[in-house]
């Protein structure tokens, strides 16, 4: 496997593992006011990610920086094209960090209230954003001459990368559903079982139609997500969550590395590939060795912070 194939591979991954770790994140925020009917019962589906939730952003911090080192066209096709939703995407994350970490200063409950709610508004823009780009890349959007992306946010607005969007959103809903039964205890643990039930079969409906354009190895998403609802239903918490991760981690491949080595399907000209995009061998060599001694570290200290705060969580909320 050459350079340019293994950084392709590093990037799907990178924003696999993001869409997956801040998947839950994302939902859980979305559904903390519905699964915590007070303060205490919000506080502490939130305090369920609070250990996690930025450790997770990480990924995407990475995934976008390899994009810029290894594949700059693709970097600059893609967020200078899409400009004015990824600033709405850095908007939302700006407005839920600051939400999830003042939340607790202060006792007044109309001040936690509001929190709550720009979590779960701030929680819903990212996925919806990222699955719109990319099923718009996956499947076609037009490419001007210098090779960015043009049409900007409207051409998220078209039929099929519109779907992409909902059908990540609700995946994230029903990852952080799966997320807050496997981590929760007491009340929270039964409403978050309550809303696998109803999410399951509205995430398997949303991905089947995202499947029906994009190709027969997509039927395995909604599979997955239906599952999860079986499996909570059989008490098996645990497995359900397995299947939220490996639906979140097939759509992100589905949507990011399914058409290798076309990064971005062109409507108007030739497609953006990793032969076009990539950078020369003296820089990924480079990166290569920055990874070889970074990730490691970043690994483990994630690993090790998910064993610390593996245990369940009630409705005694501590500080986001």
């Amino acid at each position: 496997m050459d350079l340019p194939t293994v950084w392709f591979a590093a990037v799907a991954v990178l924003w696999t593992g993001y869409l997956v770790l801040e998947g839950f994140d994302f939902g859980v925020g979305i559904l903390a006011p519905l699964v915590g009917r007070d303060d205490a019962g919000r506080g502490a589906a939130l305090s369920s990610i609070g250990p996690v939730w930025d450790g997770n952003e990480v990924w995407l911090v990475t995934a976008i920086g390899v994009m810029f080192a290894a594949f700059s066209p693709w970097y600059s096709a893609t967020l200078s094209g899409f400009y004015l939703p990824v600033v709405l995407v850095l908007l939302a994350m700006i407005v839920r960090g600051v939400a999830l970490h003042y939340r607790s200063k202060r006792p007044d409950p109309a001040w936690r209230a509001r929190c709550d709610t720009a979590i779960a508004v701030a929680s819903a823009v990212p996925p919806l954003v990222w699955g719109a780009l990319f099923t718009a890349t996956l499947t076609g959007v037009a490419l001007g001459a210098d090779r960015v992306v043009e049409g900007g946010a409207s051409a998220l607005l078209a039929p099929l990368p519109l779907l992409g969007g909902i059908a990540t959103l609700a995946l994230c809903v029903l990852h952080g559903a799966t997320f807050l039964a496997l981590k929760t205890g007491g009340p929270i643990h039964v409403r978050a079982r309550s809303a696998v039930r109803w999410a399951a079969p509205l995430t398997a409906a949303a991905l089947a139609a995202l499947a029906v354009p994009t190709g027969p190895l997509a039927w395995v998403l909604p599979l997955l997500a239906a599952l999860a609802g079986l499996a909570v239903a059989a008490g098996r918490d645990g497995w359900a969550f397995v299947a939220t991760t490996a639906s979140t981690a097939g759509l992100s491949v589905l949507l990011v590395a399914s058409r290798f080595p076309v990064l971005i399907t062109s409507t108007t000209g030739p497609d953006l590939t990793v032969a076009d995009a990539v950078a020369g061998p003296y820089t990924l060599g480079l990166l290569s060795v920055i990874a070889a001694v970074l990730l490691p570290i970043v690994l483990g200290y994630q690993a090790w912070t998910y064993w610390v705060f593996r245990k369940r969580i009630t409705a005694t909320p501590v500080s986001a």
